[in-house]
């Protein structure tokens, strides 16, 4: 924290933790700034899709149509810009980045392998081709590339306040973990507790 003051850092947002990684945090002067639901997918029943929409591979001339469905998407402070979508692709040893066409973009899913353990990164549909059966068809498409891989399990997580991300991720077969995940906020002018 003080090298980041030092750099003039004036916030800082710490990853999404788990309910025992809160504590240092907690004790520095952190506070909640976010809760997620934390979902797991055993991989064994995987959904049928429900469009016909056609999935391809994401070339990198597709990032400004799906950044923009990003926007679209989500609340500014989940807004991905071009780093945290490089990041997203990065996160993981492997990674599958997924577009849906009808002509344009409509929706894009981002998924990661590392070893037995998928990771559902991010889906995003466009608002105005919302229940068409497009998330279904991505987090259908993702599933299915995470067992061909050779993943047990796959997870997903959501903000707590998206029930419409949640009823998705349910509807495909995803199940709520007993703890989420909690994203952590700090002021640099705050003093530790």
């Amino acid at each position: 924290l003080d090298q980041l003051a030092g750099r003039g850092i004036t916030r800082v947002l710490t990853g999404a933790l788990h309910h025992g990684e809160l504590r240092p945090f907690l004790d520095a002067g952190f506070v909640e700034r976010e809760r997620l639901h934390l979902l797991r997918h055993d991989l064994r029943r995987l959904p049928e899709p429900t469009t016909s929409m056609r999935l391809r591979r994401a070339w990198r001339r597709d990032h400004p149509g799906v950044l923009e469905i990003d926007r679209r998407a989500f609340d500014d402070f989940w807004t991905l810009d071009r780093t945290g979508l490089l990041d997203a692709l990065a996160a993981t040893p492997l990674s599958r980045f997924r577009v849906a066409t009808e002509g344009e973009l409509v929706g894009y899913a981002i998924t990661g392998r590392a070893g037995r353990r998928g990771y559902l990164q991010r889906l995003a549909v466009d608002p105005d081709h919302h229940r068409r059966g497009l998330g279904v068809g991505l987090v259908t498409d993702s599933l299915r590339w995470l067992r061909r891989g050779g993943a047990e399990a796959a997870v997903v997580n959501t903000q707590v306040g998206n029930e419409g991300a949640l009823a998705l991720y349910l509807r495909t077969g995803f199940r709520p973990e007993p703890h989420g995940l909690t994203v952590l906020s700090r002021g640099m002018a705050e003093p530790p507790s």
